[in-house]
């Protein structure tokens, strides 16, 4: 049962992850490997920190250690110096005190020796640590730095993908149903089309039969009649005729009211 149970559990927590995945904003995830590689880099500072503050220490140490040596070394000399002029003044006692002293400070000596060559040891591989912290700063300084560029160029490229999908989703929704209730934009223009084509269709048809020809006559009928009212009406009113009428008068006619050659103008006697 517990075997069972731990199976489901796996699965959902698989679930669950790729739920979240899926879901996720790149956008956030982006800016928390970001942040991610900053923390990396202060622990990495704090490290390299330490490691150096180490090195600096072992050096201190390595300093007054060997100051200490000189100063020891210094101090064995005098004492040996001190005895032997204890012994060429023939104070045994003194010599025997100064002697004394001086092993002292050579006991002191041997120590200080190992010492300062145990802090030689530790200086060099804490230097050389040091070094590798530094080196290992540097390097992941360089890298963050190339993770911050490249950010820059994934938030552009993710702001050009949205983009694209945008308008990948305005073209589609060109040519698909938006709703139950809504035509496509080809459902649109294939109405129309149709109600064109159908409209052109009955033009044709209708200019061709015997109705439309009928109804041309009539309209010539009626252009004459308005034609030869206008030109009675003209003519009652005194006026000349336009310049059409005069295009298509004869040259040799008489206008008129001019009386024609030959004939006695009013007024003349015979």
């Amino acid at each position: 049962m517990f075997k069972v149970f731990r199976r489901w559990w796996a699965y959902i927590t698989a679930k669950l992850g790729m739920s979240l995945e899926e879901r996720a904003d790149p956008k956030v995830q982006l800016e928390q490997a970001i942040a991610e590689a900053q923390d990396q880099q202060r622990r990495l500072k704090e490290q390299a920190a330490n490691v150096i503050a180490h090195q600096k220490q072992t050096e201190l140490r390595l300093n007054r250690a060997m100051g200490e040596l000189e100063k020891v070394n210094g101090n064995a000399r005098q004492a040996l110096l001190m005895a032997d002029e204890a012994v060429k003044g023939g104070e045994q006692t003194k010599a025997t005190q100064y002697t004394a002293t001086a092993e002292s400070f050579a006991n002191r000596l041997i120590v200080l020796e190992r010492e300062v060559e145990d802090l030689k040891t530790m200086h060099l591989q804490s230097t050389e640590a040091a070094n590798q912290a530094k080196a290992a700063v540097q390097q992941n300084s360089s890298a963050l730095q190339q993770k911050l560029a490249e950010r820059q160029k994934l938030l552009s490229q993710l702001d050009q993908a949205k983009m694209q999908e945008q308008m990948n989703s305005a073209m589609s929704s060109l040519s698909e149903a938006v709703g139950q209730d809504v035509p496509t934009l080809n459902e649109v223009r294939d109405k129309i089309e149709a109600r064109y084509a159908k409209a052109k269709g009955m033009a044709e048809l209708t200019e061709s039969s015997v109705e439309s020809r009928m109804l041309e006559v009539e309209q010539a009928s009626m252009n004459s009649e308005a034609q030869a009212r206008l030109a009675q009406i003209r003519s009652q009113l005194g006026l000349t005729a336009g310049s059409t009428d005069t295009a298509d008068t004869p040259a040799d006619a008489p206008a008129e009211g001019t009386p024609s050659p030959g004939t006695p103008s009013p007024g003349t006697s015979g």
